[in-house]
């Protein structure tokens, strides 16, 4: 009987190092003096210690990409969830006319699962006409282009899990809409409502190609974008792009170890 326990540890512990080693090696390679991380043999831990590119990061001023990546990403999370949540609502609660809860889906789903370089052409035009090129602001819109149909597909299931009958008591007693909204519906998806929170802001923490059509400024570049610069005709800088690496993804491991909670809540009442 203690062997299942054991054996289950076991491989729970072989696939925890099996993962972590990327990020070992990312880490080890941030801290080792240029032209050491290049060789044949593998090395996790370097003999000598540096931080040199941490410097380097640091006087390019690659704390300011950063800025934006967190502006863009708390704005395209901010603006999904502020218009997801509605649609959601409406297409759970409300009856909808000869089947236009399910083709409006349809629609969303398409849209979503369109690639994004389909629909970079008519943004820009868009982006253009509003005066939004080379904005973050622009960046933001751009982004309800996936950020959208995913907090609508994700909320989904949530409203779905608010019981109904809490509603229609409240309204015997006169509650409105609005009030429905703030004081039963939203506190009982507030597992969701983090849920799909983290999940659209590390979708547009890591978004790469509209970052890189819609912004030409490098004082406005995500660190998406920026990281490509690292990579050029001559060199490749290793060191910086494993130390950026690193940076980058610590905002994503806080967020996700505070909000740990929330999020277990949000999938086991999901899956209900």
């Amino acid at each position: 009987m203690r062997r299942v326990p054991l054996i289950r540890m076991g491989v729970a512990f072989g696939v925890a190092v099996l993962f972590a080693m990327p990020i070992v090696w990312m880490v080890s390679t941030s801290v080792t003096p240029p032209g050491d991380y290049v060789g044949r043999t593998l090395v996790l831990w370097p003999e000598h210690l540096t931080f040199d590119h941490y410097r380097a990061l640091w006087e390019k001023s690659v704390w300011r990409n950063g800025l934006n990546s967190a502006i863009v990403a708390a704005g395209t999370t901010l603006v999904a969830l502020a218009l997801g949540l509605p649609a959601a609502y409406a297409l759970t609660r409300l009856r909808m006319p000869a089947r236009l809860d399910i083709g409006f889906l349809i629609f969303v789903l398409l849209v979503k699962l369109a690639p994004p370089i389909v629909l970079a052409i008519p943004l820009y035009h868009v982006l253009r006409a509003f005066g939004l090129l080379d904005t973050l602001a622009g960046l933001v819109l751009v982004y309800q282009v996936y950020a959208l149909p995913f907090a609508i597909w994700m909320l989904l299931g949530f409203v779905r899990d608010v019981p109904y009958s809490i509603e229609e008591a409240a309204m015997i007693d006169g509650a409105r809409l609005l009030k429905r909204l703030r004081t039963i519906v939203l506190p009982l998806m507030v597992p969701g409502l983090v849920s799909t929170a983290v999940f659209v802001a590390i979708m547009s923490w890591n978004e790469f190609l509209y970052a890189l059509l819609f912004v030409q400024s490098p004082a406005l570049f995500t660190l998406p974008p920026y990281v490509a610069t690292l990579i050029t005709e001559d060199e490749t800088l290793w060191g910086q792009l494993a130390a950026i690496g690193f940076l980058a993804s610590l905002p994503v491991l806080i967020v996700l170890g505070v909000v740990q909670r929330g999020l277990t809540r949000g999938f086991a009442s999901g899956t209900h």
